[in-house]
């Protein structure tokens, strides 16, 4: 895709991952060095290398969990735990910043039509775990929330990253869209 927008000089704004960052530093912005820890997060900050080799004016946009409303993986996954069509559970001790699809969205946007280019963080202002994000969204839905299984992924969980925060200032000074944290945008449905 880099190649091709070099090709015609067109506008890049490629997506990437908090995946590229290890949790060592808990908090992240836009100047931090990827320090990625799993398969994913390598191949993410590859990516970004290889997007800023060949469009210099490209902007990577660095996102986190994304919500939307009702058919995320996450927001599946809550469903299928809450309801016993799934074993597992949900981490305390996984933390992230949330963003919901249409604040992404329009991030994005807004970024594609600046003049910006480089790294930007483009998350939601809250950090939250993945077991709090799941209490918000079976608030939301009308689902048990008692019955969510808790866990900690430092215990029992995947290896990866366990805390990792964007910082987004810069990037919201840069674009209209305000970036709304999950406690709002989970509350109004």
């Amino acid at each position: 895709m880099a190649l091709a927008a070099a090709a015609v000089r067109a506008r890049l704004v490629h997506v990437s991952s908090d995946a590229v960052f290890s949790g060592a530093a808990v908090h992240y912005d836009e100047t931090c060095v990827p320090d990625p820890t799993t398969p994913y997060g390598a191949a993410k900050a590859a990516a970004e290398t290889a997007v800023k080799a060949i469009v210099p004016t490209a902007v990577i946009a660095r996102t986190s969990l994304i919500i939307g409303d009702g058919n995320s993986p996450h927001e599946l996954l809550v469903h299928e735990l809450a309801t016993g069509h799934r074993t597992g559970v949900l981490f305390t001790d996984d933390v992230r910043c949330p963003i919901h699809v249409t604040d992404l969205a329009a991030a994005l946007l807004d970024l594609a039509a600046s003049q910006y280019a480089g790294v930007h963080h483009v998350a939601g202002a809250d950090a939250i775990s993945r077991h709090e994000l799941g209490l918000l969204i079976a608030r939301r839905d009308g689902l048990g929330a008692a019955s969510l299984p808790v866990g900690r992924r430092a215990e029992t969980g995947p290896p990866g990253p366990l805390d990792v925060r964007l910082d987004c200032t810069l990037t919201q000074a840069r674009v209209k869209t305000r970036l709304r944290g999950a406690r709002e945008f989970m509350a109004l449905r």
